[in-house]
């Protein structure tokens, strides 16, 4: 395909000024293919990872086609999570800077609904939001959704996993008949299809899913157990090597919170993210994380998406992803810039079979490990302080110390090697009871 820049896009001057300013400096391919096809009212379904400049996608043509002049409702755009439907109405309205008149407003739970409904009445055209509080206003008739010419599905494979699937097509089955469908998602299970099939019309498939479909750094493992086993299994991984930063993932919220107690209670430093989290919070847990302020994130897939951290040393499938490709996408959070990387899954006795089919559909080999027993990341540790030991005394400028062992010795009538066997003693001791 020929490349194209966004002035061959025919965009006003305004929403590429817009453009601009963001940063964006040509389309990526998910927005070379898409936004022409938008632009010319067909419904696409649009298949792409988080990353792929999806956002802007479906939201550059969608502000470009907006009449600032009326006060009425023109678009929906329905995301999973508050965090996800707040980052979308952010980015767009960034890119419409420059297009005035116009106004993005975002619709959640979380937020006082008196706030949303004097934003809705003084003319929301664009409203992005999670289908629970959606279905809330239009149960109250506070949002009328007889204008709206173009609805949007964002992360529609989320969505779904969520139990959202009720309420989807309850809040499609309000909107016009006429009207322009976009739909995009990560992954297509056969849910999807169907609902493409009833609320489309003809639509053209856009698929940029990247077929690199593992990190070609990333060392993989798999450890079968007991969901009971899988918390204290997940500390001895992460004390036995020392990982500095990891990221785990948990298919709910509950797991999430979970774990992150009891992960607390042993001493870890650990955040979560998922869809109850507030944006201020995020913020403030990813600045840690970069910061390397914290040595563990627990997350779910949602909460996850758009996270972009070079660190993360181990990522962790605390439960097998529902879908295959998830699994690729959550093992790509490692080795980032270059740096090697690790992959743990947890599976239980009834997931072997799942695991067979990522191997078959990564082709590639997922070894099976075991959990480092007590005993194990005792000797770990120990060989941890002897090479700390060594590198010291490699480094040297002992004189102060040595004079301190000195005095010790004559004072008391100790030789060298008890005093060393002593302290040697409380480290490994200190050690043991810190983590124990």
């Amino acid at each position: 395909m020929e490349t194209i820049t966004f002035n061959d896009l025919y965009l006003s001057r305004e929403l590429r000024r817009g453009i601009t300013e963001m940063g964006y400096k040509e389309p990526t391919d998910i927005q070379q293919k898409a936004i022409p096809i938008i632009q010319e009212g067909k419904d696409i379904i649009g298949q792409a990872q988080t990353g792929t400049g999806k956002t802007a996608a479906f939201g550059i043509p969608l502000l470009d086609s907006i009449n600032a002049r009326s006060k009425k409702t023109q678009a929906m755009i329905l995301c999973p999570t508050r965090e996800l439907a707040n980052q979308v109405a952010d980015e767009l309205t960034k890119i419409s800077k420059y297009l005035e008149g116009i106004n993005v407003v975002p619709i959640y739970g979380g937020k006082p609904i008196g706030q949303q409904i004097r934003d809705i009445k003084k003319g929301a055209h664009i409203i992005v939001g999670t289908p629970g509080r959606i279905i809330d206003h239009i149960e109250r008739r506070t949002l009328r959704m007889d204008s709206i010419e173009i609805m949007i599905l964002d992360e529609a494979d989320e969505m779904l996993n969520m139990g959202f699937r009720e309420d989807i097509e309850r809040i499609l089955d309000n909107a016009p008949v006429e009207r322009q469908t976009l739909l995009f998602s990560a992954t297509m299970p056969k849910p999807i299809l169907r609902l493409t099939k009833e609320y489309q019309q003809n639509p053209e498939h856009i698929n940029v899913v990247k077929r690199e479909l593992t990190a070609p750094k990333v060392e993989q493992f798999y450890i079968e157990m007991k969901g009971s086993e899988k918390a204290d299994a997940v500390r001895r991984i992460i004390e036995a090597n020392n990982f500095k930063s990891s990221l785990i993932f948990c298919n709910t919220k509950r797991e999430v919170d979970t774990l992150l107690v009891k992960l607390k209670a042993h001493g870890h430093s650990v955040e979560a993210l998922h869809g109850d989290i507030k944006q201020a919070q995020r913020e403030i847990t990813m600045k840690r994380l970069r910061d390397e302020k914290i040595n563990v994130l627990v997350a779910t897939d949602v909460a996850a998406r758009g996270l972009d951290v070079e660190n993360i040393e181990v990522v962790f499938n605390y439960d097998l992803p529902h879908e295959i490709e998830t699994y690729v996408h959550r093992i790509g959070r490692t080795a980032r810039a270059g740096r090697p990387g690790v992959a743990y899954s947890f599976v239980s006795r009834r997931e072997t079979g799942k695991l067979r089919a990522i191997k078959k559909y990564t082709k590639t080999e997922i070894i099976s490990a075991r959990v480092p027993s007590y005993k194990d990341i005792e000797k770990i540790k120990d060989a941890q302080i002897a090479d700390a030991v060594r590198q010291t005394l490699k480094a040297g400028q002992l004189d102060k110390y040595d004079s301190w062992v000195e005095q010790l010795a004559e004072s008391d009538e100790y030789n060298y090697k008890d005093i060393a066997a002593a302290l040697a003693k409380m480290i490994l001791r200190d050690g043991k009871k810190n983590k124990y």
